[in-house]
């Protein structure tokens, strides 16, 4: 939970970042190539092919375990097929996270595949505490050797490690902290898993302004630059100190209910008379706080920008003129519409906008400058500027000044626009109150940190958009989803085509009263598919 401990990490190690379909991954080399790539040179028996058997996997695992149990990182690693990566860890793990008394219990295997229970001490300074948990290893064919090798990952030796990840024990460098809500409601992250880095990362910046007392914890330090630590244990609790949160224990419990139902989504609600966040939700394999943080192009949704731009530009407006043609062709790039959305020639905006068109919008690409789009995100929504302040970290979202089929493709959230739910959520509610608040997670009065402005919407612009997000969700593409839903309400459905993807993106944001949301799903397929439900159970705990 804090930036660092009071404690030495021993190890190195060279991370590579190389490039994916999601957000990101790290690629750990070592400078030998692993055990799989030096150990059994020379030897003369002819190297083994085909899967490990079971008689393999069961030694393998046994002097694997036998290795850790002892503290020798070095033999351990041998018995991996990257032996740099699994002595950092391992090293850390009986160095500076002072983890002793290990016992491994082996499971039955299944194939392969072997699960395992922890048994351990954490002993700092005369301060002891029993460490359980359970994990799991594969044993694999090693390429060059052909030995029977545990596949390396971090998560072997911990579940919630991450590549460069360490162990470290000491003094905690942030007091705890006892988050509340809005309402004084205690949060935490046994009761909101999707809370756990963002608590940790409000500790790691106002522990030490709220009051408490360092503790005694075992963590896993991180090796992600600025990203707080992850406490696993306590051997000695300090004092925590209090931090409110303009969270709202019943609209995040809702949103960690819905983002449970599809993989690989995120979700952020937000109060628009406010810029207060409500709630922020993540259900991801790999942790990453995607709803702050997560840098994707937001399909249709992003039309909510291009219709002001228009506007704002006196292109159209929205019962002008935006005819739904069948494709669209800018610079050489030739652009459709979703399988089955019939063409109309006389379609207003506020048709096109309705029934999400992108030849509508890729039209007018010829009347909009390289940068009209740009300024309209920066001085109208306050995005892309990077220097929004939240409380914790978080993306400003991108919106690019980009020349050739790139500026057609940006008006329908494609090209070079990046966004977060967090971004998205906040275009909305600037749309409905023609204001930009910029979104905060704890009061500017807890650090006096200056938030981020801009200019906002004119009353006429903002009534259009209004009108427009409202006929969408009344009888528009988010209709399906929206129905039932009281009060005033808008919406837009979006989807990004990612290449290497089976499907797309799914995005969608929406209003109900005063609460925004948006949401993000990928590989989830059309917005109506998974994003848009997770919005409509957020906003219809909002009410």
């Amino acid at each position: 939970m804090r930036k660092g401990v009071k404690a030495t990490v021993i190890g190195s190690v060279f991370a590579v970042m190389v490039g994916g379909a999601g957000y990101g991954a790290f690629n750990v080399v070592s400078a030998l190539g692993g055990s799989d790539a030096v150990d059994g040179i020379g030897g003369g028996s002819p190297k083994k092919t085909g899967p490990p058997s079971s008689s393999e996997v069961t030694e393998t695992t046994k002097k694997f375990f036998a290795a850790w149990e002892s503290g020798n990182a070095v033999s351990a690693s041998s018995y991996t097929n990257n032996d740099a990566a699994a002595d950092l860890v391992l090293e850390s793990y009986s160095g500076a996270g002072h983890i002793t008394k290990v016992k491994i219990t082996p499971g039955a295997a299944s194939g392969a595949t072997v699960p395992f229970s922890v048994k351990a001490t954490v002993s700092y300074k005369g301060i002891s505490q029993p460490l359980s948990y359970k994990s799991r290893l594969t044993v694999v064919r090693g390429k060059t050797t052909g030995r029977a090798l545990v596949d390396w990952q971090p998560t072997v030796v911990h579940p919630e490690l991450k590549t460069g990840d360490t162990f470290v024990t000491g003094e905690s460098a942030s007091p705890a902290i006892e988050a509340v809500d809005r309402d004084g409601v205690v949060v935490t992250k046994e009761k909101y898993p999707s809370l756990g880095p963002i608590l940790d990362e409000l500790r790691a910046k106002y522990g030490d302004k709220a009051g408490g007392t360092p503790g005694i914890e075992l963590s896993i330090k991180h090796d992600v630059a600025d990203s707080a630590d992850t406490t696993l244990l306590t051997l000695e609790k300090g004092k925590p100190g209090k931090v409110r949160t303009t969270l709202s224990a019943s609209v995040q419990a809702a949103a960690e209910k819905a983002v449970t139902k599809y993989s690989e989504s995120s979700v952020v609600a937000l109060q628009p008379s406010t810029g207060q966040v409500l709630a922020i939700a993540n259900n991801r394999d790999d942790g990453f706080n995607a709803a702050f943080l997560g840098k994707l192009a937001p399909g249709s949704t992003m039309k909510i920008i291009s219709a002001a731009t228009f506007i704002d530009n006196d292109i159209t407006t929205m019962n002008g003129p935006a005819p739904c043609t069948p494709d669209a062709v800018w610079q050489s790039q030739t652009f459709h519409n979703l399988t089955g959305l019939k063409p109309d020639l006389n379609a207003t905006l506020a048709d096109s906008f309705a029934r999400s068109c992108n030849t509508a919008f890729v039209k007018y690409a010829d009347s909009v400058k390289v940068d009209s789009l740009t300024k309209e995100a920066e001085d109208r929504f306050g995005l892309g500027r990077d220097n929004w302040k939240t409380g914790i970290p978080s993306f400003d979202g991108s919106v690019p000044a980009s020349g050739g089929p790139d500026t057609a493709a940006n008006l329908i959230g494609q090209g070079q626009v990046q966004m977060s739910p967090l971004n998205m959520a906040s275009v909305t509610a600037t749309a409905k109150t023609g204001t930009f608040r910029q979104p905060i997670l704890v009061a500017q009065s807890l650090d006096d940190r200056q938030l981020a402005t801009a200019q906002g919407l004119s009353a006429s612009t903002t009534a259009q958009l209004r009108a427009m997000m409202n006929r969408t969700a009344t009888s528009g593409t988010a209709a399906g989803i929206m129905s039932g839903l009281g009060g005033s309400i808008g919406a837009k459905t979006g989807s990004a085509e990612v290449d290497g993807q089976s499907k797309s993106n799914s995005w969608f944001t929406g209003y109900r009263d005063d609460v925004s949301a948006a949401a993000m799903t990928q590989d989830g397929g059309h917005g109506i598919d998974a994003a848009g439900p997770i919005v409509r159970a957020v906003l219809a705990a909002g009410g």
